[in-house]
């Protein structure tokens, strides 16, 4: 009979035994559970917080790209928020960390609504400016173009006043003659039987000219392209002129006929083509072909 009682004794015990073994595996295998479900919230919570850190790191690359001139608070602020998602990324995944830097999102996003409106009336008072220099620079172009235009008009004008200024000469004709001992003059066209060439011009009226002592080159040139007559040089800065005779002359402001001589050296003149042109300095203001035969 004893012993029936301690083996039926026995047999509770084991039961209770087996029983909280049971609930203790029943237990932990709960607690186990809710960990991992824990740490999935945890990481998820993590990436979302990643995420939209990484979008607000997007916002401030397209507004630093869209500003020609740096934007200290926008660099400043883009630079907090790569430095954040650079610690989050290796940080540990628990609640209080996590919750640090979902405090320290919130006062970037605030931040970044501040910043990014302060920008955005950068840009339109830049937009501004913008529009304004643009303005006063086509003035200052239109201005420069009639400033230009007056530059060579007046240099124009210089030119062509300078130009009217000159003496020039018309009706340039050349003939040979032959001198009798009397001083009488006989024109020919015979080479061999002239004595001297005869180069007559007139120099223009010019109103723009001052009266008083002047001169001219007469340069005549043979068929065999000698330069006749006193044959010298001058010079006009680094250009060099042959001349036959220098005419010398009193002007007045009024048309003047002038006539010029050429004596033939020992031997007679040659038969063909003479050129004579006529310089005032070293540009030339008339020219002719005569021929001798």
């Amino acid at each position: 009979m004893a012993d029936n009682t301690v083996n039926t004794g026995l047999k509770v015990a084991l039961g209770i035994a087996i029983a909280l073994f049971i609930g203790v595996g029943v237990y932990s295998a709960s607690l186990y559970t809710e960990k991992k479900e824990n740490e999935k919230i945890l990481v998820e919570e993590k990436t979302k917080v990643l995420n939209e850190l990484t979008e607000m790191q997007a916002q401030y690359d397209v507004a630093l790209s869209e500003n020609t001139v740096a934007n200290q608070n926008l660099i400043e602020a883009k630079q907090r928020i790569d430095g954040l998602i650079d610690s989050l990324k290796v940080s540990e995944t628990n609640l209080k960390s996590l919750w640090s830097y979902k405090k320290k999102y919130l006062a970037l996003q605030k931040e970044m609504t501040a910043v990014l409106a302060q920008n955005d009336q950068l840009k339109v008072e830049n937009q501004s400016l913008a529009t304004s220099l643009d303005s006063t620079k086509i003035q200052l172009d239109e201005r420069k173009m009639f400033t230009d235009s007056l530059l060579v008009q007046n240099t124009t004008l210089a030119d062509v006043v300078e130009s009217a200024s000159t003496l020039n000469t018309n009706t340039l004709t050349i003939t040979g003659v032959i001198e009798r001992s009397s001083g009488k003059q006989i024109p020919t066209d015979r080479a061999r039987r002239s004595d001297k060439l005869k180069i007559c011009f007139t120099v223009a009226k010019n109103k723009l000219v001052a009266a008083g002592d002047k001169e001219l080159y007469v340069q005549v040139i043979d068929p065999k392209n000698n330069i006749l007559g006193a044959n010298e040089q001058i010079t006009f800065g680094e250009e060099t002129l042959s001349y036959s005779v220098i005419s010398k002359f009193n002007y007045e402001n009024e048309s003047l006929p002038i006539c010029e001589y050429v004596s033939r050296a020992s031997e007679d003149f040659e038969e063909g083509n003479y050129k004579i042109n006529v310089f005032n300095g070293k540009e030339i203001v008339s020219s002719a072909i005569y021929e001798l035969r």
